[in-house]
């Protein structure tokens, strides 16, 4: 299996920001694109209220995100960033509905997603996107559990 195209989904957080490092770094090593997608979650409401907005409003809002979600990557990621080509979208949505449509729209080949590792009533009650995504994705899914790559880091040093 050829992997030309990685899809590394963040909400930002410090533990999604290690998935999309791993992505990043598995694209240098095989010369891949990233594209690092962030989607904007809003409930029902709100999205139609949206939905009523001027097309330039919500272009702008979206543009805005983009722009934060560019200088925290540059900020956690600066030094692997330049050695690969790495795009950022910014979208509204459902994460989970959204990341999955976005591998099929992109074609991409690789789905790398950090997962929390919620378990008990946290997970029951929150749900879990990178569940979803395994479930749902239409191509493979690497799982990065932050907790791991912080241990593997520890006995490594």
């Amino acid at each position: 299996m050829e992997i030309k195209k990685i899809l590394a989904p963040t909400d930002l957080s410090e533990l999604s920001l290690i998935g999309v490092r791993g992505a990043v770094e598995l694209a240098k090593n095989i010369d891949a694109e990233v594209i690092v997608y962030y989607v904007l979650c809003l409930d029902e409401f709100i999205r139609f209220e949206l939905s009523h907005v001027k097309p330039v409003l919500l272009a702008k809002l979206l543009q805005k995100h983009r722009s934060e979600v560019e200088a925290i990557l540059e900020s956690h990621l600066g030094d692997v960033l330049s050695s690969v080509r790495v795009r950022t979208v910014v979208e509204l949505g459902i994460p989970e509905n959204n990341i999955v449509e976005k591998a099929q729209h992109e074609d991409v080949d690789l789905i790398v997603i950090s997962t929390h590792g919620r378990t008990g009533l946290s997970h029951v009650f929150t749900g879990s996107v990178t569940e979803s995504v395994v479930r749902l994705a239409p191509c493979p899914v690497l799982s990065i559990r932050p907790d791991a790559v912080k241990r593997a880091v520890s006995a490594a040093a």
